[in-house]
């Protein structure tokens, strides 16, 4: 409701503000600075972005807020760490919105929400509307969901006092200024751009955000675990009652030899299939092979892992196991590096592929028809001029089928498997530093002892790996870029 009051002051103020630019100007708007549509998008600018701006700082800020003031009514020694706090508090917040309802279907007053001291038969009411709660609700849990519902009722009173304030503060400020000399095209231009400014700074300030989080964590974790045995050591068994041996070494190399596997596959076939439709295909060929190629990113990956889990491992288990069609006895179960590689080679194949024809058919057709003049095949066209022309972006789009790789979790939870290991074979079964960054975050972690705070020392690791690959890809796009130009 808050939002609609915000948009009709604006849509108001559009309408006001181009009349009374036009009114300044004799109803003539060849005399007007701007358009007269510039006037009335100034006042609405003025109306809406402060206002908005405020809400969703205070969306933001009020329940942190709340939060704080309200963990201090929870007696210290009712719990034990982070973790139970956090479940304290989130059956406050149940407690609290269950009186809301309460209150709304009129079986209590909002005197008696507010003065209710004894919880007893309280958790039954509360179900019958629709609030589950996992135990009896405690008296101090019952003060603070009351505290909680003083301090959210008054904090969205202010907020809503506030933001209406402020968008009619600057409905009349715009609209005071509206006059046939105002450069409003000027101004509304520069509000526009700040506010283009302001979208692109989400992503920078995002990903600042993550490495942030990730330094301190991070940071946190090899005060209690020693840097020394995380990188170079060779054993990965985490263990929450202690004795915890959390080397990296076995993760990392399953992450890129899956990784690689995957790549092995999807890269080629990518490549060749993108070469096929953008420089071969017919139009009606290109028309029907391509959507059916970009239908295999749209497959959730929990598909492919029970593709791979269910069809392939087995299928290599038949070939390449005891007793399967070449004698030999290399894979022992249907979980393995081979069967993760392969299905998340196929998950890739779109990637490359797609971007790749993309990049390609960007490629000028005039360097087609040169190479063809001067007596070149198309084979030969398409391996000395189109692919170099071509080859930054299919970098990119390579290194995004990389980044893609080693980020994947699914695929192998269910292909892979969990072993952490140090071996060639890939026929073994394996596991990867995203898999154990869920499993290690699963559950109620303890983010005090370094078992749980691993995870964040081993997403810092894929960062930095990520980053390599961006450098490494950037050193080959300016190598051949010289090259070419």
């Amino acid at each position: 409701m808050l939002l609609l009051i915000v948009l009709a002051l604006a849509a108001i103020g559009f309408i006001l503000g181009r009349v009374r630019a036009l009114s300044s100007a004799g109803g003539d708007s060849r005399h007007l600075h701007s358009l007269p549509s510039y006037y009335g998008w100034n006042v609405a600018l003025w109306t809406m972005v402060p206002a908005l701006l405020v809400l969703l700082i205070w969306l933001v800020a009020q329940p942190l807020l709340i939060e704080r003031s309200v963990t201090q009514l929870i007696p210290e020694d009712s719990y034990a760490g982070p973790g139970e706090l956090s479940l304290i508090m989130s059956d406050v917040r149940r407690v609290a919105e269950g009186l809301d309802l309460a209150v709304a279907a009129r079986q209590m007053s909002a005197d008696e929400a507010a003065a209710l001291s004894d919880p007893e038969g309280l958790r039954g009411t509360l179900g019958a509307l629709g609030v589950a709660l996992g135990s009896e609700i405690e008296p101090t849990t019952l003060a603070a969901a009351q505290r909680y519902r003083v301090l959210n009722a008054t904090g969205t009173m202010v907020r809503n006092i506030l933001v209406i304030a402020l968008a009619l503060a600057g409905f009349a400020l715009a609209w005071m200024r509206t006059n046939a000399d105002f450069r409003a095209r000027n101004t509304v231009e520069k509000g526009v751009l700040l506010l283009l400014i302001g979208a692109a700074s989400v992503a920078i300030l995002t990903t600042v955000g993550i490495i942030l989080s990730l330094i301190f964590n991070t940071v946190e974790f090899f005060r209690l675990y020693p840097a020394r045995d995380f990188f170079f050591g060779t054993t990965w068994s985490p263990s929450f009652g202690g004795g915890s041996e959390l080397g990296i070494l076995p993760l990392l190399w399953g992450t890129l030899y899956i990784s690689f596997i995957a790549l092995a596959v999807a890269v080629p076939i990518g490549l060749f299939a993108a070469i096929y439709l953008s420089e071969y295909a017919s139009p009606r060929v290109r028309g029907t092979v391509k959507p059916a190629l970009e239908v295999l990113a749209g497959i959730p990956t929990i598909v492919y892992g029970l593709f791979a889990l269910l069809t392939v491992g087995p299928l290599l288990v038949n070939v390449f196991g005891s007793g399967g069609v070449l004698g030999v006895d290399w894979m022992g179960g249907a979980t393995s590096v081979m069967t993760a590689g392969l299905v998340m080679g196929i998950m890739l194949i779109p990637f490359v592929s797609s971007l790749s024809d993309d990049i390609i058919n960007a490629v000028p057709q005039s360097m087609r028809d040169g190479s063809l003049g001067l007596g070149a095949t198309k084979s030969e066209t398409i391996k000395q001029v189109v692919f170099p022309a071509a080859l930054p972006g299919i970098v990119g789009a390579i290194l995004l089928a990389a980044s893609r790789a080693i980020g994947e979790t699914m695929i192998v939870v269910l292909g892979a498997g969990a072993a952490a290991r140090l071996s060639l074979n890939p026929f073994e079964a394996m596991t990867t530093v995203t898999a154990k960054i869920v499993s290690q975050l699963t559950g109620d972690a303890d983010f005090a002892s370094p078992e749980a705070l691993v995870a964040f020392a081993l997403g810092m690791t894929l960062f930095v790996i990520t980053l390599c690959l961006n450098i490494f890809a950037l050193w080959i796009v300016r190598k051949y870029r010289e090259q070419y130009e």
